[in-house]
């Protein structure tokens, strides 16, 4: 099982929509589909945490167009939420045991991110 985390917690399973499409953290940028008709979900695959490719992958399928649902799937832990969400990323797929180790509240106030941005602390 997994858990999907979101800026206001924890949620169980809850995609029914189109194709999904599972891309691995060493994709290349030129194997990107062309069009993104018909895929109502991209997962990023993060095979650990130390593993940053993912969030490239999806600021380039931000800025190619891709409107849909974009997840990161895999090792992402709590205090790279911020980063997730500011490359694209709409939510995080973890393991069970993950969400153990780290529960939810970790994640919810990881969950400011928007806050907790520098930049806006500059413009202040």
């Amino acid at each position: 099982m997994s858990v999907i985390v979101r800026d206001d917690g924890f949620h169980a399973e809850d995609f029914d929509g189109d194709a999904v499409l599972d891309l691995a953290s060493d994709t290349s940028l030129n194997a990107l589909p062309a069009s993104f008709d018909g895929i109502g979900m991209i997962r990023v695959a993060f095979p650990a945490f130390s593993d940053g490719r993912g969030f490239t992958l999806a600021r380039h399928l931000r800025g190619r167009g891709y409107a849909g649902r974009l997840r990161a799937k895999g090792h992402v832990i709590a205090d790279q939420y911020a980063m997730a969400r500011r490359c694209g990323f709409d939510e995080i797929e973890i393991s069970d045991d993950l969400a153990a180790r780290q529960p939810e509240a970790h994640w919810r106030f990881r969950a400011r991110w928007r806050e907790q941005d520098y930049r806006s602390r500059l413009t202040a």
